[in-house]
């Protein structure tokens, strides 16, 4: 509504003088204001803040007539009246000196300002005025009020009169009313005769004229309050009466508004109370009250002392109260709080020491509210004002405090409330988005300017668009527009303004014309011809039809009234305007669909309808009347009426299922008559035969029901010309602001399925519901309230502490105003379910469950309730928890809503939610049951700390073997860490949530570093190695030292024992890629299980089965013969050996060197490491480090987990990406490339050279196949190694393996497995797969020699143990394979011996390694 916007501004005085100012008044017209001092009365022009004239008093008067104490302008601002300390009234006249001026704006050299424009100087510069002293009057007692009553003054005495003064004929005007004889009652319907005052020193202490309601408001001296009323035109003792308000007795002082009729009196306890007149008895009635919470403010009691100053804004829609101790606060007309100075950053430094409280003196507003003068009355006690040294004008304490205000408070048109659109004195405030962005298809006449200040998260979602939701939703920036400097000197203060549907034109209305901006071309359009501005005067607002602007002005050269239409796209002139001549003055001004609505000054209300006209170049509108409605009877005074608004709401939505059409047509007028929203609909009850007319103009002149009250108290009222079947509940509700009430809304109830209404059940329902914000839009497909709100910046730290007193900056935070924004719609779901009308609410929701942040109003709604009725002290009869938790099961997002819920409400009250929702075990089942695993993980927090260890174990282990199946590797890790907590009797501490969340970069590196770590602690017991599963949330060091403690334990052993189980059913379906994800992603170590398992699970039982999975598996093309495959170069193994040799030795067997040093991985069981050192952990973190850039310069390897984490929300940021485009295929390639350059192939080799490039498989699945590779290599699972090198077809591999098989005592078995195999490929080759033959014909010889090797070995012996010292140097990259193994078959504490004995083997071997590695890439080049 009205919002504080910078800092405030303190004026400058340009006079010598040594007393404060006391009190300030402004005019009515608020052009200039009235500043007292004790012997002083200073006139100030209002825009540029100047001095005008200052009349001082001579000291002998002074001192006769006492310091001055109040002023009063005549209502036409040519005279002020002056009271006096003892008793006297000044009169002083104030006449203008015709066309002199004191002040002259001085513009730089070619500025556009032009001098010869009508009523140029008046605006641009102060002018001159005299002060005169007219008259003095002696009332003989000390004057308390002084009240200007249209052509009267009144003033009130101590001694207990009330006097009525002409402001002509002063003298023989005089008359004074006793109190004493005015009768008082309750109220004006009991007996003529009321009691009187029956004391005799009563006087009155304050009073305000009221006009609308023809009386004053008054507060006596003994704090009672009342309400005197002449009871005729005649202002005499006997005429008048009085009416109590009985529940006030410690009243101070009283402000009265107009519009609203409202008085609202304030009381010694800092409340205000507000009072409105009962219109049938003539009763005080009370209305609301004005006061600061203990719950906003809970130190607040008794401390702000007894209400000062209360003063009603100039358009009467919000109210400024101070206190006696100081502070300023700002409400609504009905009570909702905006602006309070006495917490936050106005009341405590940014150093958290407290302010003191400004103390105001004085304070009154200025022109159309944008500012509020302010007396400061700390200042006045402090010390004498002083000259600066060098000479500085005088600053007193006269601050200005600016204001920005909603547009709905002077302009409530439709298009007004469809946005947000705030006006400031030279600017305006948008909320709508990137112009070129709101012209999404379905709803660019509501949503796309929707930009609220909703955070970025619940709306990231893929169904933005769908919902018309803006693209801009979640900042909080306004589109500020500057108003144009010319249009604004000569027509300041801006009165109206408007923005049209689409949020992409305003207008705006000052003193004289208009002007209008478009935010698609940055431009204003401002009256060509100055004149024809300067004399139209806008009376009733202005509101946007389409193209054309559509406002009401009074046209000063023909002094006539005018409705007048523009069009936006031509030129401001009137030659392009349609003007209408009206027959009174307008006040307001609506556009419904094609009908304009008018509110006249005689209390009437006329439709016209506008039709657009394309004829010649610019399109044109014609009007034309339709009906005239007499509101007289019913409008006690057309100021009163706050809009008028015409709408497609009707209370019998009955008919309108049957006959749809009319939904959209004017049904009703919705007249807000201050504060009391009364609604006139058409009336059908006679024959509707004029529906089927075919001129659409005569079905309009339907008359209009006797008005009737639909609520009181509103402030605005929204309501849309939309139709949206989907969503009719919103579309076709009411919605109004009540102030401190909060809103409500008039919602339909609709039959389900067309079916035949209960009789019972009324058509409409009104729910009150409270926000947390001051509305000033409704989204009504989007069920969201758009507002606005202060808030403060402390920028004191600037200033040093010496100036600090002085700054203004310092006194004040900097003000700005933020857009927000609020879902409702639980709100209105739950009061439905609280009236038993749940299946509305099923209808209702089920409309708005696609929008993005619907499961978000479910769980509000559930913990909204939960709170209130677990925490309730007394029981509660008939609680709502269940119904709720009924309602939210028809929705599939039941589960999570239950669970988010729980998770943000405290344990004490989980035992009552569950008992409403159901038991958690059986939610978990469900939501197992359902595949939601993530739900299923917060479920089992709950669990555990609801239930025994026991319990939470076994659905923890439940959910940890589905998540291992489903390969969701972020919460198998969760799962690991939560099991292990509760095995070591940390079930105090819950698991962490098992949301998915995006780890840093660093974070990443912590993951592979910590696994080295725990990797290369010696060969413990295997189990022990789950050390590993370090979640990325944990602090990498200690944890790795807890787990290792209770390695012993049997929990990580139970964690363990599944993880192999897993793993051995993965190796069983021959499902190798999901095993490389599985490990990499668990750090699961499958060296050492292989081992163990090499004779069991890890065993190939069938080749050819194994062989065709894996094609499938890793997207592997089957290999095909070329036609001319006689010639190939390839059958005879001429360039396999020259070519693929060098490539398996660059790429399969370095690479796997530099992988192990790139991730820092040593896997335990194996004796040798390739990072030297296994004792020291630091060193190998040290290692992996300085191998950070080698990753990506030197060798670009593949990282563990990267080869495996395929469209895991966990890939680590720095690993290299292998995808098709990564410069490790890059690298590749060019290997490739060199390679084959230095070879002259022919046209038909090139072409074989293709096909083989041709028959490989994606890049990535070639990394993960040479990475599997070399894990089955160094655990010696030889036939998994064979399997693998006929895939990938390449002999050195099979030599590899066969080259170990004779090196080493293998296991005769596995060797008689192999043979099988191979047999049964070849078999297969044959006859499904002939493509494999060239192959299977180049390793012909190592075939035979198997066949020898088999027969070798008459008697097969188990795999023995092998001393590492027997084992040849020269097959170095994989004959560490035997001694791997025989680590499981000794003990621990042998391995570990073995593992310091041979340190120095270890370093050999790995320069050895390396120097191979140099050799292996030059050799690689130079080929």
């Amino acid at each position: 509504m009205y919002f504080l916007s910078g800092w405030p501004k303190r004026l400058l005085c340009p006079l010598e003088s040594l007393e404060r100012p006391l009190h300030i008044q402004t005019d009515p017209q608020r052009a200039f204001f009235a500043v007292l001092f004790p012997s002083q009365l200073s006139i100030w022009y209002c825009r540029p803040s100047v001095l005008i004239v200052s009349y001082k008093e001579l000291s002998k008067a002074a001192s006769q007539f006492g310091p001055y104490k109040q002023a009063e302008w005549r209502p036409d601002s040519t005279m002020i009246a002056v009271s006096t300390a003892n008793g006297y009234i000044l009169f002083f006249e104030i006449p203008s000196a015709r066309d002199k001026y004191l002040y002259e704006p001085i513009y730089p050299k070619g500025s556009p300002h032009l001098k010869g424009t009508p009523h140029y100087k008046e605006e641009q510069c102060a002018p001159s005025l005299n002060l005169e002293m007219k008259k003095v009057l002696d009332l003989q007692a000390s004057i308390t009020s002084l009240q200007s009553m249209l052509e009267d003054l009144l003033v009130a005495t101590a001694d207990g009169f009330l006097h009525l003064i002409h402001w002509d004929g002063m003298t023989n005007g005089r008359k004074a009313i006793n109190l004493c004889t005015v009768p008082f009652s309750v109220d004006l319907q009991s007996s003529r005769a009321g009691s009187l005052l029956g004391f005799e020193d009563i006087y009155i202490r304050d009073m305000e004229y009221c006009a609308t309601l023809d009386g004053f408001a008054v507060v006596f001296n003994d704090g009672r309050v009342g309400f005197i009323t002449p009871m005729s035109s005649r202002f005499t003792a006997e005429q008048l009466h009085g009416v109590w308000a009985q529940d006030v007795v410690d009243g101070t002082c009283v402000a009265v508004n107009n519009k609203y009729r409202l008085m609202a009196f304030g009381c010694a306890n800092g409340s205000v109370q507000v009072y409105t007149i009962d219109t049938t008895t003539g009763a005080m009635q009370f209305s609301h009250k004005l006061e600061l919470t203990p719950k906003q403010y809970p130190d607040i009691w008794n401390k702000t002392g007894p209400v000062k100053l209360i003063r009603w804004s100039p358009d009467s829609c919000v109210v400024m109260v101070t206190w006696e101790c100081g502070g300023l606060s700002l409400w609504s007309v009905f009570g909702a709080q905006l602006i309070c100075t006495l917490g936050g950053d106005f009341a405590y430094r940014s150093d958290g020491a407290k302010k003191d409280p400004l103390k105001i003196r004085s304070m009154t507003w200025g022109s159309e509210g944008y500012h509020l003068w302010v007396i400061d009355g700390n200042s006045s006690s402090n010390m004498k004002p002083e000259r600066n040294t060098n000479n500085e004008a005088q600053q007193f304490g006269i601050l200005q405090f600016p204001f920005i205000k909603s547009a709905l408070t002077v302009n409530p048109c439709m298009s007004n409330q469809e946005q947000v659109l705030l006006q400031g004195e030279d600017r305006l405030y948008l909320n709508c988005g990137d112009a070129a962005q709101t012209q999404s298809p379905r709803n660019a006449l509501a949503h796309s300017e929707h930009n609220h200040s909703r955070e970025r998260g619940p709306f990231s979602d893929g169904s933005l668009d769908s919902q018309g939701l803006s693209t801009l939703l979640g900042h909080r920036h306004w589109h500020v527009v500057q108003i144009h400097s010319t249009y604004l000197e000569s027509n300041w203060p801006i009165r109206f303004s408007a923005i049209d549907k689409l949020g992409q034109n305003v207008a705006v209305v000052g003193k004289f014309g208009f002007a209008h901006y478009s935010l698609l071309t940055k431009k204003w359009k401002l009256f060509g011809n100055i004149t024809q501005e300067q004399t139209m005067m806008v009376t009733g607002g202005l509101a946007w039809w389409n193209d054309f602007i559509v406002l009401a002005c009074y046209n000063l050269n023909d002094h006539q009234e005018e409705l007048r239409i523009y069009l936006r796209t031509s030129n401001l002139d009137n030659a392009f305007a349609h003007i209408t001549k009206v027959q009174a003055n307008t006040l307001l001004l609506s556009v419904f669909r094609d009908i304009v609505i008018l509110f006249r000054a005689d209390c009437s209300i006329c439709l016209y309808s506008i039709e657009r006209r394309s004829e010649g170049l610019n399109p044109t509108a014609s009007i034309q009347i339709l009906q005239e409605v007499s509101m007289s009877r019913y409008i006690p005074h057309p100021f009163l009426v706050v809009s008028v608004t015409l709408t497609s709401v009707r209370t019998e939505t009955g008919i309108t299922l049957k006959m749809p059409q009319q939904a959209c047509e004017a049904e009703s007028i919705m007249l807000n008559l201050a504060g009391q929203l009364i609604m006139l609909q058409r009336d059908r009850s006679g024959p509707q035969i004029r529906d089927k007319d075919n001129n659409p103009n005569q079905r309009k002149h339907l008359p209009f029901c006797a008005p009737v009250v639909l609520a009181q108290s509103v402030e605005n009222v929204w309501t849309t010309c939309r139709i949206n079947k989907q969503k009719r509940h919103l579309l076709e509700a009411l919605w109004l602001s009540c102030g401190g009430a909060g809103m409500k809304v008039w919602l339909p109830l609709f039959p389900r399925d067309h079916r035949k209404p209960h009789s019972f059940l009324s058509r409409r329902i009104m729910l009150p519901f409270h926000i947390n914000i001051y509305p000033l839009a409704v989204l009504f497909e989007d069920a969201l309230v758009l507002g606005a709100v202060n808030d403060t910046v402390l920028y004191d730290c600037l200033y040093t502490q010496t100036s600090a007193r002085e700054h203004l900056e310092v006194l004040f935070p900097f003000s700005i105003v933020e857009r927000t924004s609020q879902i409702y719609l639980h709100h209105i779901l739950r009061q439905l379910l609280v009236r038993n009308l749940g299946e509305q609410a099923l209808l209702l929701a089920h409309s708005c469950a696609t929008l993005p942040y619907f499961p978000h109003v479910l769980e509000l709604m559930l913990h909204e309730v939960l709170e209130e009725e677990a925490t309730s002290r007394e029981p509660i009869p008939d609680p709502l928890l269940p119904t709720v938790a009924k309602f939210i099961t028809e929705f599939p997002l039941f589960l999570q809503t239950v669970v988010h819920c729980a998770r943000k409400t405290e344990y004490a009250l989980w035992n009552y939610l569950f008992a409403a929702v159901g038991n958690p075990k059986d939610l978990f089942e469900e939501c197992l049951m359902a595949q939601d695993l993530d739900t299923a993980a917060s479920y089992l927090i709950i669990l555990q700390n609801m239930e025994v260890p026991a319990v939470s174990r076994q659905h923890a282990t439940l959910l940890f073997n589905t998540a291992l199946e489903q390969g969701k590797w972020d919460l198998c890790r969760h799962m690991i860490r939560f099991l292990k907590a509760i095995g070591s009797g940390e079930t105090e501490t819950p698991p962490a949530t098992p949301t998915t969340q995006e780890p840093s970069s660093s974070g990443g590196f912590e993951f592979f570093r910590h696994r080295s770590i725990s990797l290369s602690q010696s060969a413990e017991n295997l189990h022990s190695k789950f050390n590993l599963t370090k979640t990325l949330s944990m602090p990498s060091g200690p944890s790795g030292k807890r787990w290792s403690k209770d390695s012993d334990c049997a929990e990580n052993m139970y964690i363990d024992m599944m993880l192999w189980r897993h793993a051995r059913r993965l190796l069983e379906e021959i499902k190798l890629k999901d095993l490389g994800c599985f490990a990499a992603q668990l750090g699961f170590e499958l060296i050492g299980w292989l081992c163990k398992e090499r004779a069991r699970a890890a065993r190939v039982e069938d080749f050819v089965c194994a062989l065709k999975k894996l094609h499938k598996d890793f997207l592997w093309p089957f290999p095909v013969i070329p036609a001319s495959s006689i010639n190939s170069p390839f059958k005879n193994g001429k360039y396999k050996t020259a070519v693929g040799e060098q490539l398996l030795k660059s790429q399969s067997t370095d690479t796997f060197v530099n992988m192990e040093m790139d991730t820092g991985i040593s896997n335990t069981p194996r004796s040798r490491s390739w990072l030297g050192t296994i004792s020291s952990s630091q060193r190998e973190i040290d290692t992996v480090s300085s191998h950070g850039p080698h990753m990506q310069d030197a060798f670009l390897s593949p990282l563990l987990s990267k080869v495996f984490l395929i469209g895991d929300e966990c890939s680590i940021g720095s690993a290299t990406d292998l995808t098709e485009t990564s410069s490790m295929v890059d690298g590749d390639w060019t290997l490739v490339d060199e390679n084959f350059s230095s070879l002259s192939l022919t046209q038909s080799e090139l072409e074989q050279l293709s096909l083989e490039l041709a028959s490989k498989g994606p890049h990535k699945s070639q990394v993960q196949l040479r990475y599997l590779l070399h894990i089955f290599m160094e655990a010696g699972c030889l036939d998994w190694c064979v399997v693998i090198g006929l895939i990938l077809r390449e002999s050195s591999v099979i030599n590899q393996v066969f080259s170990i098989m004779q090196s080493s005592d293998t296991d005769g078995e596995i060797c008689q497995n192999i043979k099988t195999g191979l047999d049964a490929v070849d078999k297969w080759a044959s006859t499904d797969c002939p493509g494999y033959k060239p192959f299977l014909s180049i390793i012909k010889p190592q075939i035979q020699k198997l066949n020898e090797i088999v027969e070798e070995q008459v008697q097969p012996e188990a795999f023995q143990p092998v001393n590492p010292s027997k084992v040849p140097e020269q097959v170095n990259p994989r004959a560490e394979e035997s001694r791997t193994s025989s680590s499981h078959g000794t003990n621990p504490q042998n391995d570990a011996g073995s593992t310091s004995a041979s340190r120095h083997e270890e370093d050999k071997a790995k320069t050895e390694d390396e120097d191979s590695f140099q050799e292996g890439s030059y050799d690689c080049v130079v080929s």
